[in-house]
């Protein structure tokens, strides 16, 4: 019998890009995103792909910005309030399958990955097995269809 986790080439660590504000601080994976753009439909004044940086946290109160930073179902934006508080999971975790496969879940979630255990709150993982960032959906297999969509999360 063959142990499988120790096959897989060891993933790179995550690079996170870190947009400190005074009462927020908004950090992005970019690997991550599926460019739902929850973000940029949501609060343009904060996320503006035509400027850098791109994520500007102080141009709207802090508890909008969080509010439209869960919305993005693949979890590449995340949010770190100044009070040191978290971001609360769904409770009922939620599963959610796109047309295309992927699979949106929402909860409090451990996802194991080549690089370990990591805590999430939202993520949408591959569900056709083609992506180079497993188990993290990168739409590199069928879901990078032009009209595959992930469901909306309101």
């Amino acid at each position: 019998m063959t142990d499988r986790t120790s096959e897989r080439a060891p993933e790179e660590t995550p690079k996170l890009k870190e947009y400190e504000g005074e009462g927020i601080t908004v950090t992005f994976e970019p690997r991550r995103c599926l460019h739902a753009a929850e973000c940029v439909h949501g609060l343009p004044e904060v996320f503006d792909l035509s400027r850098r940086p791109w994520v500007r946290p102080d141009a709207a109160e802090a508890g909008l910005v969080a509010e439209v930073v869960r919305r993005c179902p693949s979890g590449a934006l995340q949010y770190h309030p100044a009070d040191g508080s978290v971001e609360h999971p769904d409770s009922p975790t939620t599963v959610r399958r796109s047309a295309d496969g992927r699979l949106v879940v929402r909860g409090d979630l451990l996802v194991t990955g080549a690089a370990g255990d990591r805590r999430e709150t939202r993520v949408t993982l591959c569900g056709c097995g083609a992506s180079g960032i497993q188990p993290y959906c990168d739409r590199s297999g069928p879901c990078a269809e032009p009209d595959a969509d992930i469901p909306e999360e309101r």
